[in-house]
């Protein structure tokens, strides 16, 4: 065994492709003392037995960049290392079995075109032309990528290991982590086993690379890591005379993927109902193990790939291969600083896509841990999106049952998951139940989409136009804009800052001036130090002392981080109190006569203006109404506690109110030109060329972000945030549809809903602007493309509804 060395600045615990990559990354940026240790050898978990397809287009800008940095990562390695990778760009065809997949395929075409990513469409005589052994009689059409491809997955591990080691990174094989070792809120190291003998590395950084591995190790450190592995399945078989590089083939309707390699061809699964597997932990001696073979399981796949690509009628069988794989609850893997523990690390939950991902996302993870940010936006796969139920093991084991197979699913927008339900529930989940509601999920929360009329049946009938709740949502949309809807927001993440340093904490972190009269409600972003938005949220000072922050759910744990991180030495208590209250939204012009019908209290203009919080009475309870508005309407978001919840929804469904869903709230919303975080902001776009330089006050004194702001004033914009109306009121916006301004490709639509007040889809994109006047932005003529089609867009820096804001102010 190699000597291990008793310090380190940062030890990875897994030698897959990820934990190698991260090694590869952190040493070439200049972190010489890194040590990998792997509890067997190199690959020996899933990196061995992975397929190994290489493909550049993800479903995001971001996402795309680390694919395509794997890929070009990948091509260059065996020149740097000596070590061949089997890396062959011989591309990759999807292709469409109904319009419905096919129209999928399109969008994703436009996104590639939108972030410079080689595509062709191609017609079904053309992918008969490229792959003669396929039957594309009911094909219906393709989309070409041709500078995909596929590897050799150990060797690429293998390659990146060398390169690591070449620059100075020290990587052990047969070393087990014991356990990762902390001390005041951070790790301090890991502790260590093998062969009998024991140790301790002391540690600045524990990255958990340990795949499915990782998440009984990450729950002995107190980090919650939702993850879980599958059974994994594909076929290989005897040679083939004249196979040769054929295209990878992906066929998503029969779920299933093709792969020529060595002279045969490889059938693997992505099958709808997936196996769990491991339910009581992964077997202490695995290594380069499979698991049994389940041919029945397997069966419905080969019987379709044997009348797509008839070869497989005649080919014999040389493997059939059942190999685990982790996969995660929303089938986005996970990277970042554990939010639970300072230092802690993760690079897992790959989701069949590690091999694609890891050259991109050890990049990306070298880079935020050596530089202290992350290179650009990574919400999408951030570790502070989980949620700490969700580390429940029957939660995990019935969700990712289903989503290996989502993977391959269409991926219509509003797609709900159906397992794993009903586990956060606001106190009036049941009266909303009762009265139609169609429920999603968002972090764990069953929230109320939209609601169903007497008779109507409550599913989703999913497409790539108008759905079967269209009409639900346009009558609960004229009901906000026309008189008054109801919502139950309970699901927004609730943090209660506290103490005698809390106004000072807060003014440092919010870029709005928060130190405000009690009862005020502000406004703001937190920003990092490139003025890029951390978190968009409220904060509402309850007493001299006391904060509310409220914040979008699915970013709670994102927001509790970063404020716990930045706390330092202020006499302050950051709180989660998003379960002590319910939240119910009354929205819409005749808000104020139901609030006057229910309570006592005078909610007139002059008693209770826009911004300002404080507590009344609803029926015979008590509740505390702010008057703020995401809908662009009058009204109140009532916080009531949970015990009161139900009494207080009762009193106000007695009055003439119209039960209102998430949907309706964001089609209102995006007629507002209200930003979606996640969507239309993130940590990488700048507050002001998001548009919300009035929530910023740079006079009020420092914070963190000032001087970014500062300089981008004195810069001036390179990018605005536009706002978008389709002129034919048809089609339909969802999300990464191309922005066209004057005939060419600049961005892509940031988030899309549907305006029925405005009359048509509405979405928001970011357009380059560098050195031009507003005039000059919107003197372009821009259009929207959705599946290669373009469609005339009017444009806006104002919202092109209620710009002046007058009605919320009503």
């Amino acid at each position: 065994m190699a000597e291990i060395p008793k310090q380190a600045r940062a030890v990875i615990i897994g030698g897959g492709i990820s934990g190698c990559s991260v090694a590869y990354h952190l040493a070439k940026a200049g972190w010489t003392d890194v040590v990998l240790l792997e509890r067997k050898q190199l690959t020996s978990g899933t990196t061995w037995h992975a397929a190994g397809l290489i493909g550049q287009l993800r479903g995001s800008q971001n996402m795309t960049r680390l694919a395509k940095y794997s890929a070009d990562l990948y091509v260059r390695l065996e020149a740097e290392t000596g070590v061949a990778t089997g890396m062959r760009q011989v591309g990759s065809i999807s292709v469409a079995l109904t319009a419905a997949r096919h129209e999928e395929l399109l969008r994703q075409a436009t996104l590639a075109r939108a972030l410079d990513v080689a595509v062709q469409e191609i017609s079904p005589a053309e992918v008969k032309a490229m792959y003669p052994h396929l039957e594309v009689g009911d094909v219906v059409g393709a989309v070409h990528l041709p500078l995909d491809g596929q590897c050799d997955p150990a060797n690429i591990a293998m390659a990146l290991a060398k390169g690591a080691r070449m620059r100075g990174a020290r990587i052990v094989e047969g070393v087990k982590v014991l356990a990762v070792t902390q001390g005041a809120g951070r790790v301090t190291g890991v502790d260590w086993e093998s062969g009998g003998e024991r140790g301790h590395i002391a540690a600045d950084v524990v990255i958990n690379c340990g795949g499915m591995w990782g998440r009984d190790l990450a729950a002995a450190s107190g980090v919650t890591l939702p993850l879980h592995a599958a059974e994994h399945f594909y076929l290989v078989t005897e040679p083939i005379d004249g196979l040769g590089h054929l295209p990878v083939l992906r066929v998503p309707d029969e779920c299933a993927y093709y792969k020529s390699d060595a002279g045969k061809m490889m059938l693997g699964a992505f099958e709808p109902k997936a196996k769990p597997w491991g339910m009581g932990g992964i077997p202490e001696d695995f290594c380069f193990d499979s698991l049994p073979e389940d041919f029945d399981h397997f069966q419905p796949i080969l019987e379709a790939a044997m009348h797509r690509m008839p070869l497989f009628q005649t080919a014999g069988v040389h493997t059939f291969f059942n190999g685990p794989e982790s996969f995660t609850p929303d089938d986005r893997y996970y990277l970042g600083e554990a939010p639970e523990l300072g230092g802690y690390w993760v690079a897992a939950g790959y989701n069949s896509i590690g091999i694609a991902s890891s050259g991109g996302a050890g990049m990306a993870l070298a880079a935020w841990i050596t530089e202290g940010e992350p290179p650009f936006d990574l919400w999408e796969v951030d570790i502070r999106r989980a949620q700490p139920f969700q580390k429940n093991r029957r939660y995990l084991k019935e969700r990712v049952s289903e989503t290996l197979g989502l993977l391959y699913a269409d991926h219509f927008p509003y797609r709900q998951v159906e397992t794993s339900r009903g586990i956060r529930r606001s106190p009036i989940h049941a009266h909303l139940q009762a009265r139609g509601a169609v429920f999603g999920e968002v972090a764990g929360w069953e929230r109320a989409n939209w609601f169903a009329r007497e008779g109507q049946e409550r599913e989703y009938r999913y497409s790539w136009g108008r759905q079967n709740w269209f009409d639900n949502q346009k009558a609960e949309h004229a009901a906000v804009r026309g008189k008054v809807g109801l919502f139950d927001m309970t699901s927004f993440g609730k943090i209660r800052v506290e103490g005698r340093d809390a106004c000072t904490f807060l003014q440092r972190l919010c870029a709005n001036d928060v130190d405000v009269a009690a009862g005020r409600i502000v406004y703001t972003q937190m920003l990092n130090a490139r003025g890029g938005i951390e978190s968009d949220l409220t904060v509402t000072r309850l007493s001299e002392t006391a904060f509310l922050l409220v914040v979008p759910g699915a970013t709670l744990q994102r927001d509790l981080a970063w404020l716990r991180r930045h706390l330092g030495e202020a006499f302050a208590v950051v709180t989660d109190v998003t379960a002590a209250e319910a939240v119910l939204c009354l929205m819409g012009p005749a808000a104020r006569e139901v609030m006057q019908a229910v309570s006592p209290n005078d909610f007139s203009n002059e008693a209770h203006p826009f911004g300002v919080a404080r507590e009344v009475e609803i029926g015979m309870g008590l509740a505390r109404a702010h008057r703020v508005t995401y809908v662009g309407e009058l009204g109140w978001e009532i916080y009531v506690s949970t015990d009161q919840a139900a009494h207080v929804f009762e009193t106000l469904i007695e009055q003439e109110v119209t039960l209102c869903g998430l949907h309706t709230l964001d089609s209102c919303r995006i007629e507002k030109g209200f930003r979606h975080f996640g969507h239309d902001i993130t940590d990488e776009d700048h507050v002001l060329e998001a548009g919300l330089g009035f929530a910023v006050k740079p006079g009020k004194g420092d914070f963190l972000g000032r001087e970014a702001v500062l300089r981008k004033r004195e810069a001036g914009l390179s990018r605005r945030l536009v706002q978008f109306r389709l002129t034919d009121p048809e089609p339909m916006i969802y999300h990464n549809e191309g922005v066209v301004r004057d005939g060419r490709i600049v961005g892509t639509v940031t988030s899309g809903n549907y305006g029925h007040h405005l009359g048509g889809a509405i979405g928001l994109g970011y357009v380059p602007c560098e050195g031009q006047s507003e005039a000059e932005v919107l003197g372009s003529v821009y259009e929207i493309e959705i599946a290669g089609r373009r469609h005339r867009a009017e444009a806006s820096l104002a919202p092109m509804y209620d710009p002046k804001a007058e009605r919320v102010r009503m």
